[in-house]
């Protein structure tokens, strides 16, 4: 890859967002690239993880699972909550420094600001150490506006139409 080290947002509040992050890893990977992805505010169960770990360029980080939705917890457990993200996000630091990776995609990051369970100051100590290595993708609806004006390339993904709006469950291999 070229050392011209660029970062990707892609927003807003339609379906695609992750599918456009992953599509770009899966370019890296096929190009001989290291890949780092890290999830946050998920299970850790996804399909996309659970393909990516077949490749040995492609580092999954597993961060801390969230038991509940944040507007879920009470005042104790968002700062549990926070505190392990805070701990999780030095390690991923750690790490990228360690392995060099040519490619990062922070999935959700966004909304974790967004939610407050990530601050925007850690946000921005794990995207400046990503940058240092390689790319860097951000996802998530409700990015800040530090983000959005910091970000080389950004992608608005629009919703228009979605199935969960007639009742249609989130599907595996489709929504996760």
């Amino acid at each position: 890859m070229e050392d011209i080290r660029l970062m990707h947002l892609y927003t807003g509040d339609g379906k695609g967002k992750t599918t456009a992050a992953m599509g770009l890893a899966l370019r890296a990977l096929g190009g001989g690239f290291r890949v780092l992805v890290a999830q946050f505010m998920k299970n850790g169960r996804s399909g996309e993880l659970e393909a990516l770990r077949h490749f040995p360029n492609a580092f999954v980080i597993e961060t801390p699972p969230m038991n509940k939705f944040s507007f879920n917890m009470n005042a104790e457990e968002k700062r549990e909550a926070r505190a392990r993200q805070a701990e999780k996000l030095g390690e991923m630091r750690e790490t990228i420094l360690e392995i060099r990776p040519e490619l990062m995609v922070f999935d959700e990051l966004a909304i974790a600001v967004h939610l407050d369970m990530i601050s925007e100051g850690d946000m921005w100590r794990l995207i400046e150490t990503g940058l240092a290595c390689g790319e860097v993708v951000v996802t998530g609806r409700y990015a800040p506006a530090s983000l959005i004006a910091r970000a080389d390339y950004v992608s608005e993904i629009v919703k228009r139409a979605h199935p969960f709006d007639r009742g249609v469950k989130a599907r595996k291999g489709v929504e996760w």
